[in-house]
């Protein structure tokens, strides 16, 4: 990582002096930060809205998961390593990280491995004072050494996404014995002090070996968190072992978590198989989501005599995107009118009955059931001012809040949606030839549909009925996992189904899924090819929101641009979770605003 990292070492010398001076201004130091405004827990706060700091500790949470694994190395791009290890829902067990994210807020972080951390408001920089207390299993101390070997093990060897992060850091200097700073070449990237403190495990540099982090290896690494690998078969089953003397185990930020002795971790060949074992009690947690398995999948002697309880569960995260994408870099969907005719014939209330149990909910917002989405809120003075170098790309519905997605008759033959449909096609040069849609050419109105398991092939031929009734012809194809995702890389596809998720901090991967320069990059997030002026300012002006106010309506104006362009054809979501859980496992009565947190939970000393 030539030229990032200043080795520079803090001493009472003229060298160090020198540094100290040639430093900008210090911030206050403070417990935690937020992407906007403060953090909501104050500096004395005694634990996580959502942990009990009573639960007991012992016992063993069991996971599972369909598939394989074949490295322990979740950094790096070789090899598929298990889940629980460090994952954002099962909790960051092995590696602790310099700051902690709580679960109950958009995006606020707390010290873990940093004890403070300090940040200008421009945030040009960001400081981390680590905790003296903070040591690796093994009982070796953490310290700057070990942060400054991490950034360059990393950015040199580790995901791309590391990479990207730690190049837009000018230089990580250290300015005493446990402090050290990033700076940055300006402060546009609001997000990023919040990514490295959150999101950049912390590794050992006297027991990792730079020459071989890059290679798939069963070999465990170690690290300072909660737990350590105990064992593995490989492929099959990783067992942690709670580390007893960990050294956060009685801070705040850990109270109440971390409540089992041992995780389990299981995988299973296929899905099928994967259902059985948790019936059979071979795991604790299934996240469930279908609403059909839902429905009918379990009735079986443990849920009925109460082993197993089926929960459904309210969170305040946005339920994102599901959608049937439009490649737009295809000539034939290159025409909004095309794009909303076709969403037109979406028949989400024939579908959601026949094929679902009317379980789901109609999606319309890339933010949907937020305060983040503009469905059925009209755009505010400051949304307009943001929107107005881009009139022509905001409908005037949606701008009003009176935009929804189309509501049917449920037939599968809405006759009002296939003649408004037939005229916005009409508009854009299309007519029926007999039973045939066509151009003023003569071509057909036809393609692909490219589908990577039998659930999207399914839902693509109910669709595919409708299309055909006003002459358009849809091929459905179901191609196996390996071709489905490098035709996606290289947005070799017509059409396939996506689903955007979001949260109540979007940032920086919303470049990666909108931007022009994404939309010309293959191995993008931009399937749909969406290139658009506005949608990039958009796109910056929430990057560069300081406040939440101001963030929550660059947001909403780029949810505006989206709807507004038809990119894709919205699907339907869950309004709740739905968590299968046997009661050997208990969790607190509050839930976090992101929802459930296994980390949190423990186990029933009466099972």
């Amino acid at each position: 990582m030539s030229g990032v990292i200043n080795r520079r070492v803090f001493c009472l010398g003229t060298v160090g002096a020198g540094l100290l001076l040639s430093l900008p201004a210090r911030a206050a130091p403070t417990h935690g930060i937020a992407m906007h405004d403060d953090p909501a827990l104050a500096a004395d706060f005694d634990h996580l809205p959502y942990a009990d700091p009573a639960a007991p500790k012992g016992g063993t949470f069991a996971l599972g998961f369909p598939g394989s694994f074949d490295s322990l190395n979740p950094f790096i791009v070789k090899g598929n390593a298990p889940r629980g290890l460090s994952d954002v829902l099962y909790g960051n067990n092995v590696w602790d990280t310099l700051l902690y994210r709580s679960a109950d807020e958009a995006f606020s972080l707390y010290g873990l491995l940093a004890e403070g951390v300090e940040m200008p408001a421009d945030r040009s920089w960001v400081e981390f004072t680590l905790d003296a207390a903070a040591t690796f299993a093994d009982g070796e101390p953490v310290t700057v050494d070990d942060v400054l070997f991490t950034v360059d093990l990393l950015k040199t060897k580790g995901r791309p996404v590391y990479k990207r992060r730690f190049d837009k850091v000018v230089s990580v200097d250290r300015i005493g014995e446990r402090t050290l700073r990033f700076s940055f070449a300006d402060g546009s990237d609001r997000e990023l002090p919040l990514l490295i403190g959150g999101y950049t495990p912390i590794l050992p540099r006297h027991a990792v070996d730079p020459a071989t982090f890059d290679q798939s290896s069963m070999k465990p690494l170690m690290g300072s968190g909660p737990y350590q690998v105990a064992g593995v078969d490989e492929g099959r089953q990783v067992v942690l072992k709670r580390n007893p003397t960990y050294w956060a185990r009685d801070l705040p930020i850990k109270r109440g978590l971390d409540n089992f002795d041992e995780i389990r971790i299981e995988y299973f060949k296929d899905g099928t198989a994967y259902f059985e074992a948790f019936k059979s009690g071979a795991f604790d947690l299934y996240m469930d989501s279908d609403p059909g398995h839902w429905a009918k999948a379990y009735d079986f002697p443990a849920v009925r005599d109460g082993r197993v309880v089926m929960e459904k569960v309210k969170t305040g995260s946005p339920k994102g995107m599901s959608g049937f994408v439009f490649n737009t870099r295809r000539e034939l969907f290159k025409d909004a009118r095309v794009r909303e005719a076709l969403t037109l014939l979406f028949d989400f209330e024939a579908v959601n009955r026949t094929l679902y149990y009317g379980a789901y909910a109609r999606s319309g917002s890339y933010f949907e059931g937020s305060s983040l989405s503009a469905i059925g809120i009209p755009a505010s003075e400051a949304e307009k001012a943001l929107l107005a170098p881009f009139e022509d790309q905001v409908r005037p519905d949606v701008m009003a809040g009176t935009y929804a997605p189309p509501v049917s008759d449920g037939s599968g033959r809405d006759r009002k949606a296939l003649r408004a449909a037939l005229d916005l096609l009409g508009e854009a040069g299309w007519k029926l030839d007999g039973r045939r849609l066509v151009d003023a050419g003569g071509r057909p109105f036809a393609f692909e549909f490219m589908a990577k398991v039998p659930d999207e092939e399914r839902l693509a031929l109910a669709y595919q009925a409708t299309l055909r009734l006003i002459g358009i012809d849809v091929s459905v194809r179901l191609v196996d996992s390996t071709q489905y995702y490098d035709r996606q890389k290289t947005f070799d596809f017509d059409m396939l189904q996506m689903l955007w998720t979001a949260s109540l901090s979007p940032g920086n991967e919303q470049v990666n899924r909108w931007s022009q320069k994404a939309a010309v990059t293959e191995g993008t997030f931009n399937y749909a090819g969406a290139s658009s002026p506005a949608i990039d300012a958009m796109i910056d002006a929430l990057l560069a929101a300081t406040g939440q106010a101001e963030f929550e309506t660059a947001v909403r104006a780029l949810d505006r641009v989206l709807i507004s362009g038809f990119y894709c054809v919205p699907l339907f979501h869950l309004p709740e979770d739905l968590v299968a859980r046997w009661t050997r496992i208990r969790r607190p009565d509050a839930t976090a605003l992101t929802g459930i947190q296994p980390s949190a939970w423990w186990a029933d000393a009466k099972s």
